[in-house]
């Protein structure tokens, strides 16, 4: 265990966790929302610290990043647990332990991390499948020790974390992709136990702290594939900036939602046509064949990334450029680039 960051004692050994939008306040010998966080006689505690649930090599289109060093590999790493209670998390057997009964995890330092990434080749170490905001003190130290070693950090978020936690985090990261689920407060809600607000303040916020931010959105039959929810999700993301890629990607059953039917094709392709028509210069379809995983230039539009699933099978870009107009692309194309834009 260590002892958790933004936190603060109130009365009767109370605590007070601010380091997500929840913003709880756990009585004595309790859990936080998260279930990974406990209150010890009035200390905030990580439980999941250093306790990897999940450790992989994965395509950085994976993530999915299509706009930061396509055809890199990342060191994919998780602990248990998460602030939200999706019905159709698709990693629900790791990230809704309760580590109250169940204390998952090998144990791992933050050294041990880089040092593996460096020996399988990475660029970068991706915090994902679970929730890394609620891992907040084993990101801190593994992304430090990362950026020293030259590696690049990646958080793959469902967004609701507090500002202060945001202010803690962005230094160290280089890029982010963000889970804007619904444009409804009301399905947070019933669905994730959350709120809408945060989510969009964390994008806000990210964008502003210079962080490379990607969004995408799971579209799911019946509960926000309706054409105004849709167009109000590329709307939003539009005026934070034209150029952050729209990832949306198709439903298969799972987890709570296990009788929901798969997401029509005609679905995804109205959810593409909205992202376009909004002004969006990158939107990708994701779980669909044959289309929507390519990026064209947004100048010339021609063709400059072919992909085949997760593999990159044309490549037609010197950096960050387009070689047809040399017209400079929103992203991370090159370490050569990335180093350019300090």
């Amino acid at each position: 265990m260590k002892e958790a960051q933004l936190s603060e004692l109130l009365e009767n050994k109370q605590v007070h966790c601010f380091l997500c939008a929840h913003s709880c306040r756990i009585p004595e010998g309790k859990f936080g929302f998260c279930r990974v966080r406990q209150n010890i006689q009035g200390v905030l505690y990580a439980n999941s610290y250093g306790k990897l649930i999940a450790v992989h090599i994965d395509p950085v289109e994976k993530k999915p990043f299509y706009h930061f060093l396509p055809g890199s590999r990342t060191f994919s790493i998780a602990s248990a647990g998460c602030n939200f209670r999706c019905g159709f998390c698709q990693n629900w057997q790791i990230s809704q332990v309760d580590f109250a009964s169940q204390q998952l995890g090998e144990d791992f330092s933050g050294d041990k991390v880089v040092k593996l990434a460096r020996e399988n080749n990475c660029a970068a170490i991706a915090y994902t499948y679970t929730e890394p905001t609620v891992s907040l003190e084993f990101v801190l130290e593994t992304a430090g020790l990362a950026r020293l070693s030259g590696l690049y950090n990646l958080f793959i978020t469902n967004g609701y974390l507090s500002h202060e936690a945001i202010s803690l985090i962005a230094p160290y990261l280089d890029a982010v992709n963000i889970d804007l689920k619904f444009f409804r407060d009301s399905s947070y809600q019933k669905i994730c136990s959350g709120r809408l607000s945060p989510v969009l303040d964390s994008i806000r916020l990210f964008k502003k702290a210079r962080v490379w931010v990607e969004i995408t959105t799971l579209v799911i039959p019946g509960e926000n594939d309706a054409q105004d929810e849709l167009s109000g999700i590329a709307k939003f993301i539009s005026r934070v900036s034209k150029d952050i890629p729209w990832h949306i990607s198709s439903f298969h059953a799972d987890y709570k939602f296990n009788r929901y039917p798969d997401t029509p094709e005609a679905t995804m392709k109205l959810a593409y046509d909205l992202g376009k028509k909004e002004g969006l210069q990158y939107v990708y379809a994701g779980n669909v064949y044959g289309w929507g995983q390519d990026t064209f230039c947004p100048v010339c539009k021609k063709l400059l990334i072919k992909r085949d699933g997760f593999r990159i099978i044309q490549l037609h870009m010197a950096g960050d450029k387009c070689v047809f107009c040399q017209a400079k692309l929103a992203g991370v194309f090159s370490i050569d680039s990335y180093s350019a834009k300090g």
